[in-house]
């Protein structure tokens, strides 16, 4: 049975940060992640994660300033992403994560292949820096029609870039909703790139709501990741239509209870 947790940036939201923790907790939840936790103290997190018995997966580097959506595959800004990471792996460190999700940024088609040399070369340093203390990098492809000319689209794109940088500890963060919109076909694209897949997402598609709403069949996709042997967590990262509570009849069945 698929491991849930959630995504305490989009879920719980009608709460202040701190306060998520004790409702992902109550409504079931065993594990949770975060995406932008950096105005928040980690040793306070920390506390909230122990009092709450919650297991802490993973968070995302900083997106940058205005106009970026990440720093990992910018040429000429390698200082700019080593400071975001050891910020983020600092940070993860302190509360016990073991998974950062190293966001790539924007860049138009003309300057693509420099921008993917840029983020193999980041990550390569970057993972060198996390393997002493038994942290995974994630690249997770975005689709382009949330986030024109983000530089990583593709799960096929992600595979590739983590051969050229020939670690074994980066790993792709496979979004459902991402990947449907960019190509679709989802089992069999998790099938052919489950052993460099490190972490799973879902939300409805095409609005990001609920799982329970929309084109993907998730009782059906999670059963076949069962299937095929992932024995990772799945990360609820939708955008409640309401109060989080109130919609979270779906993860019934995966032992979630409100």
């Amino acid at each position: 049975m698929p491991q849930i947790a959630a995504n305490l940036g989009m879920l719980f939201t009608e709460r202040p940060v701190l306060d998520r923790f004790g409702a992902a907790a109550a409504a079931g939840f065993r594990a949770v992640e975060l995406l932008f936790p950096y105005d928040t103290p980690a040793p306070a997190v920390k506390a909230e994660l122990d009092r709450h018995g919650l297991t802490m997966l993973g968070l995302n580097t900083s997106p940058g300033g205005p106009g970026d959506f990440g720093l990992g595959a910018m040429p000429g800004r390698e200082q700019d992403f080593a400071a975001v990471f050891r910020q983020a792996l600092d940070y993860a460190l302190t509360i016990g994560a073991r998974q950062i999700h190293c966001m790539a940024g924007v860049a138009p088609p003309e300057q693509r292949a420099a921008a993917e040399t840029a983020f193999v070369q980041n990550l390569t340093a970057a993972a060198d820096l996390a393997r002493p203390h038994g942290v995974t990098l994630l690249i997770e492809p975005i689709n382009t029609r949330d986030r024109p000319n983000y530089v990583l689209t593709h799960v096929e794109q992600a595979a590739g870039i983590i051969a050229r940088a020939g670690r074994d500890n980066i790993r792709i963060q496979f979004d459902c909703y991402h990947t449907q919109i960019m190509g679709g076909d989802l089992i069999k694209r998790f099938e052919q790139h489950l052993p460099l897949i490190g972490h799973v997402q879902i939300a409805g598609v095409p609005a990001r709501g609920e799982p329970d709403r929309g084109e993907v069949n998730y009782p059906e996709l999670l059963a076949a990741f069962d299937q095929l042997g992932y024995a990772g967590f799945v990360a609820a990262e939708y955008r409640p239509a309401g109060r989080t509570e109130d919609g979270l009849a779906w993860a019934k069945p995966y032992g979630i209870a409100v």
